[in-house]
């Protein structure tokens, strides 16, 4: 009798449940013997089933149990299944151990599942199960909760594990004409995940929502997600689930915790540009449209935020912003700060209006305050096209002062002023060009850089292009910043090819000497020693003695000194060459001197410790 119902009721299963997998009709098949051969009083069923194969799956070694004897009536299910993935491909076998209480009456409205595991290499996870209703009046409805208990689990890639994983779910199902309304709940209680590139480390994080599933699409019709001391998000939309297709949404955030949301939510994803390394403190508000899979609009509001970078590159305190955006329409945009700093250079209180028309912002003019003078940029347009950044804008650098920007920077003393005029500047495709000169006036001179180009320059190794060209610096100014020793003159310099990565130099082909022209030319003793402690020491001096010695200064007629780097290695030049090296100083007059340098190849690294240890006022070379 006990086989003839089972047949029976698998081929009920089969036409009335096509979409269960192999499983899970053995799961139906025991519910509904369990009722169907109470009235002839069979107290044990035993089902096994060697091996299943469906397109979500493998199972094997299914072993069912249903005891009908008992005060309470149970079902136990043992089995090693294999689910599919996304691909088709098959995973590791995973155990399954279940057992479960079932009511004494014939209609199916409370099982209790205690102890279930589902136990695997990678995978432990413990779980209580309880089905409140299964059928009802003809249709099936399911309201069901699942609990997880310190479960772990981890893929053979690393890039998804999870422990001591605690939490609960609830799901209501119910049929309808064109598909199913649903109703969920989810309590992750505690335990840390790590879903790459995510990391949380604690629970007290919640979602509740409901809505209706008709055929491919998934719809919200309200969802509250609840992230512990982050912030919490109302939402609503759509969700195409062949493939995850977001079709329409209505969120709003009232209030985020940008200390708690930086590390959690934004630093994962930010890994390639120069925010990878800040804290963030202060707080955000947003407003999310997207309608037919296309983002509509949205209103971003930022709270008195601090943005920090650990390296010092950056930092803005009181950071207040209103940024609205729209499909349809134009809008004003406000940004301010208090105060900031970048590359250590101290910003003053900044506010920015700007105009944003769809994928496109517009500002006449803005004023960022450097120090004691601003840099100000003028006819600044942006758009976005293709998923990529075009902008342009002109910008002037106001007279600011030497002394406090060498001072910022831990640079040797500066005098005087510095100014620049930028006549265009262009960003597009990650790559940033000058159009023109841009023109820096320091020593009383011109410091003038062309074919400036740099790539990614917000990213974490942003690399520079440029040729610069030094005219007519004073030497006596110059050389009393950096403690070198005395020379009069004035200089001029070339340097060509320079290229930076991470701002360190890798390339380049410079020559510094004496400018062209009538003009007092003299060093002193102390820059004589110095120059020929930078052409190698003691064997590199080649200073004439005697009497000379007793001179504090002396007459040049020339200098010069160049370096051509490559593969962290300089080679070394002067004004002339000799046989056995090169001139740095040539003599002319009385009393003159001439100052020789022999070491023609010098690693980078040794040049920079020799021109650090003669800033110092270490390095004595030796005079002969």
């Amino acid at each position: 009798m006990t086989e003839v119902i089972v047949t029976s009721l698998q081929v009920f299963i089969r036409r009335s449940l096509p979409d269960m997998s192999a499983l899970g009709r053995i799961v139906g098949i025991c519910c509904l013997i369990c009722y169907s051969i109470t009235a002839h009083a069979v107290s044990e069923v035993s089902i096994s089933v060697g091996h299943l194969e469906h397109a979500m799956g493998d199972a094997k070694d299914i072993a069912l149990k249903l005891q009908l004897s008992q005060p309470q009536p149970s079902v136990t299910l043992h089995a090693a299944i294999k689910p599919a993935d996304a691909q088709g491909k098959q995973n590791e076998w995973t155990q399954l151990d279940l057992s479960c209480n079932l009511p004494k009456r014939r209609s199916i409205e409370a099982v209790r599942c205690d102890n279930g595991r589902l136990k695997s290499a990678r995978v432990d996870l413990p779980f209580n199960l309880d089905i409140n209703r299964l059928f009802h009046r003809n249709q099936l409805d399911v309201d069901a909760a699942l609990y997880l208990k310190g479960g772990s689990f981890s893929d053979e890639a690393g890039l998804h594990a999870a422990e001591k994983l605690s939490g609960a779910m609830t799901i209501a199902l119910k049929r309808e004409a064109q598909g199913w309304q649903w109703q969920t709940f989810v309590d992750w209680q505690t335990g840390e995940v790590y879903w790459q590139p995510f990391y949380i480390e604690s629970g007290g994080h919640a979602l509740q929502a409901t809505g209706t599933l008709r055929d491919d699409v998934l719809e919200v019709n309200q969802a509250h997600l609840k992230i512990n001391r982050v912030g919490e998000l109302d939402a609503d939309g759509a969700l195409r689930l062949s493939d995850f297709k977001l079709l329409d949404l209505n969120a709003k955030l009232p209030k985020l915790d940008l200390g708690a949301a930086y590390p959690l939510l934004f630093k994962p994803l930010l890994g390639n540009t120069a925010f990878n390394n800040a804290t963030i403190d202060g707080s955000a508000s947003l407003q999310l449209k997207v309608k037919n899979t296309e983002l509509q609009s949205f209103n971003l509001q930022l709270n008195d935020v601090d943005v920090v970078d650990i390296n010092n590159k950056f930092a803005f305190y009181q950071l207040n912003a209103n940024i609205p955006w729209s499909y349809e329409a134009s809008n004003s945009v406000r940004l301010s700060y208090a105060r900031g700093s970048l590359l250590n250079l101290p910003l003053g209180k900044t506010e920015i209006n700007a105009e944003v028309n769809r994928y496109a912002i517009t500002a006449p003019s803005i004023r960022l305050p450097v120090l004691d003078g601003a840099l100000s940029l003028s006819n600044l347009s942006a758009t976005r096209l293709h998923n990529e950044w075009f902008w342009h804008l002109s910008a002037k650098l106001e007279p600011i002062s030497m002394e406090d920007f060498s001072t910022q920077l831990k640079l040797p003393r500066m005098l005087g002023k510095a100014s620049a005029q930028i006549p265009l500047v262009t960003y597009s495709g990650g790559i940033l060009t000058t159009d023109g000169s841009v023109v820096l006036n320091v020593f009383n001179g011109t410091a003038t850089v062309t074919q400036l180009t740099m790539h990614t320059p917000l990213g974490i190794a942003p690399k520079l292009n440029a040729d610069i060209a030094l005219r007519n610096l004073e030497l006596g100014e110059l050389t009393r910043t950096f403690s070198f020793g005395a020379i009069e003159g004035k200089l001029d310099g070339d340097i060509k090819g320079l290229e930076l990565q991470n701002w360190k130099p890798v390339t380049f082909d410079a020559r510094i000497q004496s400018s062209p022209g009538k003009y007092p030319k003299k060093i002193s003793q102390r820059a004589v020693e110095n120059i020929s402690a930078l052409g190698g020491g003691g064997a590199a001096a080649a200073v004439q003695r005697s009497f000379l010695r007793f001179f504090q200064q002396f007459n040049y007629g020339k200098m010069g000194l160049s370096c051509r780097l490559r593969n962290d290695v300089c080679e070394m030049g002067g004004v002339e060459s000799t046989a056995h090296g090169y001139i740095i100083v040539k003599g002319s007059g009385i009393p003159a001197i001439t100052v020789m340098g022999y070491n023609q190849t010098v690693g980078w690294s040794e040049l920079l410790a020799r021109i650090e240890r003669v800033i110092d006022g270490n390095s004595k070379a030796v005079v002969r």
